[in-house]
């Protein structure tokens, strides 16, 4: 079996335990996680906070004004979905928790619409 056949059996299983992410929810959260463990000066571990804020940073960086959009449109409405992505991860042994982690950590840790739209970041790229 190839890795990418292994990646797609693992997606397809991810979207059928959890069908209202796309598949796009799964890779953007990972490559979220990515991009913050790239911008450490030393390794840690990233809480639920750090990797909301990173899915946050690199939506706005990647897709400007339509972040909140195309986030939606792959099923992620709030940051208890990006906990809920997470731990499906985890389920599937993709990613693993420290002792405490829970998805409670993402939990109200801001509001999608003025995180996205009322406090855009107008400056960014430009």
């Amino acid at each position: 079996m190839t890795d990418v056949q292994f990646a797609d059996e693992i997606l397809d299983r991810l979207k059928e335990r959890n069908p209202r992410f796309q598949e796009k929810a799964y890779l953007f959260v990972l490559s979220a996680l990515h991009h913050v463990i790239n911008g450490l000066d030393q390794p840690r571990h990233i809480s639920g906070p750090d990797l909301a804020h990173g899915v946050r940073t690199l939506a706005i960086n990647q897709f400007g004004p339509l972040a909140r959009t195309v986030l939606e449109h792959w099923g992620i409405h709030s940051t208890t979905d990006i906990g809920d992505i997470v731990f499906a991860l985890v389920d599937a042994g993709i990613l693993i928790t420290q002792e405490g982690d829970s998805p409670e950590d993402f939990h109200g840790l801001f509001d999608f619409e003025e995180a996205f739209d009322r406090n855009y970041p107008w400056g960014v790229g430009g």
